[in-house]
């Protein structure tokens, strides 16, 4: 099981989106590879999405493996931990473009990091929202969240990419994180 999270609004519903779409995409073209990393995804025009309330259940299809991903809403962060326990992986979506969310992300991110029954699983970080013209760069993101420092301190392994659900960017990279960290 891998979680998604992150605060209300920062493209956890469309990101879902997104890879089920290309993963449909290539199963109706009988292909079992993935794109290249660094490719941007075929993705077309951004779907409609509401904010989460509750959870979502998606599967994903990724060459032979089916990883199902629970994706919980911004607003149930108080309730994170009751599902972190069959958790393997998690990604943690921050909007780069929010300014005001910044701090609080920071301090939900150390709080997912430091629960114990994450202790193993493998964490993706996502700067979400990079092809908006209000957005800080990657560098500035991770000076802005100490990121080196985390990564540094945390018990897990810490993947951090740039993203845009919005237009494709980087979602080769997330299926790719995905493929190599569920168990066969």
């Amino acid at each position: 099981m891998c979680l998604l999270l992150g605060a209300t609004g920062v493209g956890k519903t469309l990101l879902l989106k997104r890879l089920q779409n290309i993963l449909t995409r290539l199963a109706s073209r009988n292909e079992l590879q993935l794109g290249q990393k660094g490719e941007p995804a075929d993705v077309g025009e951004p779907p409609a999405t509401l904010p989460t309330v509750g959870t979502n259940l998606t599967d994903l299809t990724l060459r032979k493996k089916r990883v199902t991903v629970r994706e919980l809403g911004g607003c149930m962060g108080p309730i994170w931990p009751s599902y972190f326990r069959d958790c393997t992986s998690v990604i943690f979506m921050i909007d780069s473009a929010n300014i005001t969310q910044i701090s609080s992300s920071c301090i939900q991110l150390l709080g997912v990091l430091s629960a114990t029954p994450l202790r193993s699983a493998s964490v993706l970080v996502l700067f979400n929202k990079s092809d908006l013209p209000c957005t800080m760069s990657l560098k500035e993101m991770k000076s802005l969240f100490r990121i080196d420092d985390i990564i540094a301190s945390a018990p897990q392994s810490i993947t951090v990419l740039e993203l845009s659900a919005r237009s494709g960017k980087g979602l080769q990279e997330v299926l790719h994180w995905l493929d190599s960290t569920q168990p066969d």
